[in-house]
């Protein structure tokens, strides 16, 4: 047989026919490079959009040189935050406000999104920066902080100077930080941790020990205990005498102008954002179409609403396992409340413009102006959660009466009473003047600036999405469980969670059931009227997309263990629909295992037929796992299922190499269900306690165990 690599020498290597193809991929490769100058038809570019209130945002790139604005705008002290839902930004402007009053330092508050971190290596030596870090989810950090996060993780971090870490490149660099999280969370503060460990590595100076706060209870607490003698610190550093310090007159953060005869078509009546024309986001939310609602419980004492949002159209993606924000609304109770407390009722559609009283503050407007006085109560603010201790001390400086102030004074004083009186009976600030003002009269006196520059923003509340586009691709699907509850301090009153009996009453509200007299009720016509049609009975909730590492394993064949109580079901719903399908379509699919559990099988069972059709879809490869809490004597949970079928569980995880999900309740169901893994692995892997252990943290680093889980 001849070698096929050998050359025949009797023929030639190229024929004519070889030569056409090369001369005509020639020629197609040459009208590919030039394609645009050939075919495309040269016209005039257009010019760009006018700069208008809706679109300047996206014209104008952010100058992120936070160095050279410190010079240009003569501050010596920059508080950079990293927030998720607000708290962190608040410290921070609370932190900036309180420098400048009372120490007189030259402050500027950003958001570390702003900033090109790299320059820290040219911090000025006679300044100082504050880091006021939240952390998300499972140690993660928050979208905005992405950026920072990813540069001190790099192996060899580059600043803009290009010097490596052992060369101490941050020396400059004097700081503090507090961090924010939740100790229900495995990784509690890991982010404010790191990045204060790893500024000092890097050669920068702490002035005053790490603060950390608990937002699990203690969050105000721990910041106010932590700055007083963090300023002392801070002001010795900065060369401020302290006993020269003269605390001046208040200085109002922003003016408020009430504006005349004004174009209502430039007045902002709850839009998120002036980036109208940017894609859909945390900055622009989407306001989606509500396809269905329907009561998930049979119970008659709680609630339980499943929500179908329309995404056709909007850009919108997503994949299970990923959240979506839902972007609430004040109750008009509590918006009322307020503007008749504050004497603004009969001012309420008044537009207002409200303005930075800093010319060179990194922020013009702390939200869409000019708007109106409710607007501001309904849609900005957040006047729904309790006043902090620090607010209310302030308060106490505006109240007519001696009894007024003397009640305020002791609230922000003492930490009892205001635990007792404020923070467990969840006194809103409405409530709270309400109980201070005399009879028939308002609090005029309390200046609305300061209002508007202490309490937080209104923030948008995440859920778990309960659907998969393998499924419902032009759809978004929510599970969420009503808040309400009467506190032990004040149990006559009833709390209802602001964003979940939302959903509850625009539920109601689309299936005509008659509204509750004593239940918060909603302007549900939205901005411009334009989230509710009465005709079609149709109504609009404002949402974007928060992608998440939440997610299935690539390989179908790779077995899931889910373990979801309550509306913990809600992403593994989207999970199991999604292997069901593949199923359906003849796909191989690994075991899928679901552990769920709910008080009653017949009151709050959410899903239980659909659960059903999909497990016997799924076939053998599917096991469903149920745990009634009240329907024994002893109280079932999922822990105890698992550990039922210890050796199962162990089988698909050491052998198999399954991946394992929890999501729920982080305080008790999720730390229960870790220890019950470990004793598992104690077990069935014959490992004492301290290896069992490593072994699940182990799962976790490799991305087997993931938690989506919520205090």
């Amino acid at each position: 047989m001849a070698d096929n690599n050998q050359i025949n020498e009797e023929e030639p290597l190229i024929d004519t026919f070889d030569v056409i193809i090369l001369l005509a991929a020639g020629i197609c490769g040459l009208l590919y490079f030039f394609r645009e100058k050939l075919f495309t038809k040269q016209t005039e570019v257009p010019a760009p959009p006018p700069l208008t209130t809706l679109n300047r945002g996206l014209v104008k790139k952010k100058n992120k040189d936070f160095v050279q604005k410190m010079r240009d705008q003569d501050k010596n002290v920059i508080l950079f935050y990293g927030s998720q839902t607000g708290t962190a930004e608040d410290y921070a402007s609370r932190l900036a406000k309180e420098g400048a009053q009372r120490f007189g330092l030259r402050t500027l508050a950003v958001d570390v999104e702003d900033c090109d971190m790299a320059l820290l290596d040219k911090f000025p030596k006679d300044c100082m920066a504050f880091f006021l870090m939240a952390t998300y989810g499972e140690g993660e950090p928050t979208d905005d902080a992405v950026d920072f996060w990813e540069l001190l993780n790099s192996e060899l971090p580059e600043f803009s100077q290009g010097d490596a870490p052992e060369d101490k490149p941050l020396s400059n660099l004097r700081y503090v930080v507090f961090a924010l999280g939740n100790k229900t969370y495995e990784h509690f503060n890991a982010v404010g941790r790191y990045i204060d460990k790893k500024l000092e590595e890097l050669g920068a100076n702490r002035v005053y020990v790490k603060g950390e706060g608990d937002d699990d209870g203690s969050l105000e607490e721990d910041f106010l205990g932590w700055k007083e003698d963090m300023w002392k610190a801070v002001c010795e550093a900065m060369n401020v005498d302290l006993n020269a310090v003269q605390p001046g007159a208040r200085i109002p953060t922003y003016t408020i102008e009430e504006l005349g005869e004004y174009d209502q078509t430039n007045v902002f009546y709850g839009e998120f954002n002036e980036k109208a024309l940017s894609v859909n986001g945390m900055q622009n939310p989407y306001p989606s179409f509500i396809q269905r609602t329907r009561e998930l419980f049979n119970a008659t004492d709680r609630n339980c609403v499943h929500v179908e949002l329309d995404i056709t159209g909007s850009g919108l993606t997503y994949q299970s396992g990923d959240h979506v924000a839902i972007w609430p609304m004040n109750s008009e109770q509590d918006v009322y409340r307020l503007l008749k407390v504050l004497g603004l009722w009969e001012k309420r559609d008044k537009v207002v413009m409200v303005s930075s009283s800093d010319s060179s503050a990194s922020k013009k407007h702390p939200f869409p102006v000019p708007t109106t006085y409710a607007t501001i109560f309904r849609n900005y603010l957040d006047i729904h959660a309790p006043a902090s201790r620090q607010f209310i001390a302030t308060l106490a400086n505006y109240i007519p009466t001696q009894e007024g102030r003397a009640r305020l004074t002791t609230l922000g004083e003492d930490k009892e009473a205001y635990k007792t009186q404020v923070a467990d009976a969840h006194l809103t600030l409405g409530e709270l003047l309400e109980s201070v003002a005399q009879s028939g009269k308002t609090l005029e006196e309390i200046p609305l600036d300061l209002i508007i520059e202490t309490l937080p923003r209104l923030q948008c509340r995440y859920y778990s999405i309960s659907s998969t586009p393998k499924v419902s691709p032009t759809s978004i699907h929510i599970t969420a469980t009503i808040l309400s509850y009467h506190p032990s301090a004040a149990p006559t009153k009833t709390v209802y969670g602001l964003a979940t009996n939302y959903l509850l009453q625009v539920h109601r509200k689309l299936e005509n059931i008659e509204h509750p007299e004593t239940a918060p009720y909603y302007l549900y016509s939205g901005p411009r009227n334009k989230f509710h049609d009465e005709k079609t009975n149709t109504i609009k909730l404002a949402l974007h997309v928060r992608h998440t590492n939440f997610k299935l394993p690539r390989n179908l064949e790779t077995p899931v263990i889910m373990v979801g109580p309550g509306t913990g079901i809600a992403p593994f719903r989207g999970f199991i629909l999604e292997r069901a399908k593949f199923k359906s379509e003849g796909e191989s699919v690994g075991d899928t295992v679901l552990f769920y559990g709910c008080r009653k099988e017949n009151e709050d069972f959410l899903y239980k037929d659909e659960l059903r059709q999909a497990f016997a879809q799924l076939g053998d490869s599917g096991k469903l796992f149920t745990a009634f809490s009240r329907e024994q004597e002893h109280k079932v949970y999922v822990q105890h299922r698992l550990m039922e079928n210890a050796d199962y569980i162990w089988k698909l995880l050491y052998d198999h190499g399954a991946f394992f999900y929890v999501c729920g309740d982080a305080k008790n169901m999720a730390h229960d269900v870790n220890d019950s893994l470990v004793r598992i692995a104690q077990k069935h892997g014959s490992m004492d306690e301290a290896r069992a252990t490593a072994y699940v943290k182990d799962l976790r680093n490799q991305g087997k165990y993931q938690e989506d889980v919520w205090s």
